[in-house]
């Protein structure tokens, strides 16, 4: 089965072909052990509108760590995760500040 990741956030797609680095810099095991780290982190915060952002986490993702996803997904999402961080500067745990509501 092939699976697909569809990201629509204004200068994703830039960030991903001027910024990120290229395919195959990192191997499909890192992406998916930092995809599983980062996609609990988020779904926490969206289940949580009331302490965090609402605007920034506004879905679920549906991310299971025993399906392989292949390397394209993988590279999307980590990259994905990594442009939304320095964007909203956010926190899901590299080093960037948390977004919350006081």
């Amino acid at each position: 089965m092939a699976y697909e990741i569809i990201i629509i956030d204004p200068g994703f797609t830039n960030f991903l072909n001027a910024i990120a680095q290229p395919e195959g810099f990192y191997s499909q095991k890192y992406l998916e052990s930092r995809n599983k780290i980062w996609v609990l982190t988020w779904n926490q915060r969206a289940r949580n509108p009331l302490q965090f952002n609402p605007t920034i986490y506004e879905n679920i993702i549906d991310y299971q760590p025993t399906i392989n996803y292949g390397y394209e997904v993988n590279y999307k999402l980590f990259n994905y995760f990594l442009f939304a961080q320095k964007k909203y500067k956010i926190n899901l745990g590299s080093g960037f500040r948390t977004n919350r509501i006081n």
